[in-house]
Order: structure tokens, then C-alpha cells, then sequence
């Protein structure tokens, strides 16, 4: 049992660390651009076009991301394999949406989805022995 918990701990550092630290910065990242536009805050443009629904549909489905992002990320670092599949889950669908929001944001839905295929790629690939 204790080679199990050092061998969990082992693999919850290096690169997993780095994709737990960048799952929250996307979280936050999200949780705020969710609030804000939730809020219907003069960040955002006028004029922007969805490709569905509105600012406010956006801005919910992005707060409810960014929740569940900073829950894989405290839960990959409590070393469980929860985290790893719930944030390889979460990276996946704000990749999805970040394409998706690239008529609005061009620039900040790249730099999102360039964050989310980095997360993903760490946290799938396999863990070093």
C-alpha cells in the first residue's frame, strides 16, 4: 500500500503539476469571463456574433467550465485519477468552446484553446514510470 500512495504522489508532480496550475489559471480565466459576461459588462463588444445563443448563454456555460476546471485542478492536486480524467474532460469541452467563440474573441478564443490542447496533452499522455 505504501509503494502505491509514493508512486501516486511520484506521479503527481513534474508535468501534472504544470497542468494542474494551468487548469486553474484557465479556471479563474473562465470563472471571470463567465462573471462578466453574465453581468453584461462593457468589456465585450456590441456587436459580437455567437455562433449559438447569446453573450449571457456564453457567459453561463463559461462560469459552469471554469467551476468544474478549478475541481480537477484542487482534485489532480490530491494526487486522484479523478482529476486527470475530469481535467482532460473539461480541457476538452473549453477547447470546444473556445472555437466556438472565435467569430466574437478571435484572439482570446486562440489563446484559450491553445491553453486547453496543452492541458490536454499533459494530462493524457501517459504518466513516467
Amino acid at each position: 500500500m505504501e509503494s502505491f500512495e509514493r508512486d501516486t504522489l511520484d506521479r503527481a508532480t513534474g508535468w501534472w503539476v504544470f497542468a494542474g496550475v494551468l487548469l486553474g489559471i484557465s479556471g479563474i480565466l473562465n470563472v471571470l469571463w463567465g462573471v462578466a459576461a453574465t453581468a453584461e459588462s462593457h468589456f465585450f463588444t456590441a456587436n459580437a456574433h455567437y455562433i449559438f445563443g447569446e453573450l449571457q448563454a456564453w457567459g453561463w456555460t463559461t462560469l459552469i467550465l471554469g467551476v468544474a476546471q478549478l475541481i480537477a485542478a484542487f482534485s489532480l492536486f490530491t494526487g486522484g485519477a479523478f482529476g486527470r480524467w475530469f481535467g482532460v474532460l473539461t480541457a476538452a469541452l473549453v477547447a470546444i468552446d473556445a472555437l466556438l467563440d472565435i467569430p466574437a474573441y478571435p484572439l482570446w478564443s486562440l489563446c484559450v484553446f491553445a491553453l486547453s490542447v496543452i492541458i490536454l496533452y499533459e494530462l493524457a499522455k501517459r504518466p513516467e514510470s
